[in-house]
């Protein structure tokens, strides 16, 4: 779930970033031309303003002025309007030459005033069309441009003049500049703002599909497929959740008939077997049989053994998928169970020739569990070890008391087993590669392991392997005093 928030949270800070580009640049570049037309527009009035006023106080003359003369009573009059502007003024003769700097422009020396003409009276006609002219110019102390205003100055000489006005792109209040800045400034906060708020509304949406991960890893046990996942108010999630249902559904039909078969199919057989032990047994013992016989009968009869154990097995497992294989529970002492298995073990290994050392506590070890699977337990544990140990080979078993927790020990230095079958070895009617023929010298159906480590499960408990090819196996079960209780972490306490 977090990776799907993560994703979820980045591909909305992206969209989000990209639409913030889009309409920041859109509007970025709108603000900019309306700078320039507002820029345009003010100085335009400044202009026409000015060239009326010229105009005013040169009409009572009655004449136009001479290239060489000078409107001195106009600019008088019109210098105080013009230096009361702040941007950069400048009125020139039909000739070109500046005969008026205002307050603005007196920064600039002459020369430099003369070049900003010459580049912007060439880069337009002269203003005898009455129109104005508009540009960008570089001043020359600066590499910011500047937008100008050349206004026509009429009816002053016998030749058109004009009026250059001038300011920078950004004496415009909150012009693009301070928009840029402003955005560059407030993006990076939207933009944290809105990674959260994402996260925030992702973790709400993907709340009742942690919930159903969560109900359905307690059902993966194959005993709770009678549970079922809740319902969210989400249109796609509910339709999820109720497709979910209904395959649980067809499962667990699925899995109770299956478990329903195993119980009385394992139980149906129970009795012919019975019977056709009896009649194999009877032949066996009757005098008139052939002794060219009873070797085929002692085949017959272990075949019979077998086949019975398989079906006890499997009934032992199905009554437990149904929870109705109980436990009886009694205290008492291991030390008499574990020294009963390794009895049981020195026997199987006599002929083989593997030795069986035992370690018991020499004080009681007393737990409440089920003597007959515990028993069981052991017995599963002790005759794989001396199946799968060599002619002369050692087999340990052990009881060890932790306190809250009792563990049985059993290893062997036998073959071992590979590492990619360690995770399989508890699953039902597995075997290993090298051990999976039912006859010979190592049969068996692959039951033995899947019911002892159910067995350790009743009783609240865990098992475990260790194991590696040629180098022996131990299994460690873990059985707490008291079921309800956490397991500490499990140990090896035997050594072989």
């Amino acid at each position: 779930m977090t990776s799907i928030r993560r994703r979820l949270t980045v591909g909305y800070a992206v969209a989000l970033l990209a639409s913030v580009g889009a309409f920041g640049g859109a509007l970025y570049f709108e603000r900019r031309q309306s700078s320039l037309r507002e820029l345009d527009e003010r100085l335009s009035l400044e202009g026409l303003a000015a060239a009326q006023y010229f105009i005013s106080f040169q009409r009572p003359l009655g004449r136009a002025l001479q290239p060489s003369e000078t409107p001195g009573l106009a600019i008088s009059a019109v210098g105080g309007y013009l230096d009361g502007i702040r941007d950069y003024a400048v009125v020139f003769n039909p000739d070109g030459a500046p005969i008026f700097r205002n307050s603005a422009a007196k920064s600039l020396s002459i020369p430099e005033i003369t070049g900003v003409l010459s580049h912007v009276l060439a880069s337009s006609a002269p203003p005898g069309s009455g129109e104005l002219r508009r540009g960008l110019v570089t001043m020359p102390r600066g590499a910011q441009p500047f937008r100008y205003v050349q206004v026509p100055l009429t009816q002053i000489w016998e030749q058109p003049a004009g009026i250059l006005l001038a300011a920078p792109l950004d004496a415009v209040p909150f012009g693009a500049p301070q928009l840029l800045q402003a955005m560059l400034v407030i993006a990076p906060v939207i933009l944290i703002g809105s990674m959260g708020l994402g996260y925030v509304l992702a973790d709400s949406s993907l709340r009742p599909l942690e919930g159903m991960v969560d109900e359905l890893e307690a059902i993966t046990d194959g005993r709770s497929l009678h549970r079922r996942v809740g319902i969210p108010a989400s249109d796609e999630l509910a339709r999820l959740a109720a497709t979910m249902n209904r395959m649980l559904a067809r499962l667990e039909e699925s899995f109770v008939s299956l478990r329903r078969f195993t119980a009385d199919a394992s139980h149906e057989l129970k009795t012919p077997l019975m019977v056709l032990r009896a009649g194999v047994e009877r032949a066996m013992n009757h005098p008139t049989t052939p002794n060219e016989a009873l070797q085929s009968l002692e085949e017959v009869l272990q075949e019979i053994h077998r086949m019975s154990e398989l079906v006890d097995n499997l009934l032992t497992l199905a009554r437990a998928d149904e929870g109705r294989a109980t436990l009886a529970v009694e205290p008492g002492d291991l030390r008499e169970l574990v020294n009963e298995a390794a009895e049981t073990a020195g026997i199987l290994g006599e002929e083989p020739g593997i030795a069986v050392r035992s370690e018991v506590p020499e004080v009681p070890v007393e737990i409440a569990v089920d003597q007959s699977r515990i028993r069981q337990l052991l017995l599963n544990l002790v005759t794989n070890a001396i199946k799968y140990t060599p002619s002369g080979g050692k087999v340990s078993i052990g009881l060890v008391d932790q306190g809250e927790t009792v563990a049985l020990v059993v290893g062997d230095n036998g073959i071992g087993i590979p590492a990619a079958d360690l995770p399989h070895i508890f699953d039902r009617f597995y075997r290993v590669d090298t051990a999976r023929s039912r006859s010979g010298d190592r049969p068996g159906a692959g039951l033995g392991l899947a019911i002892t480590k159910w067995i350790a499960e009743a009783h609240g408990g865990t098992i475990t392997v260790q194991s590696r090819p040629g180098r022996g196996t131990v299994f460690t079960v873990t059985l707490p005093r008291n079921p309800g209780g956490p397991l500490p972490p499990d140990r090896n306490p035997i050594d072989l």
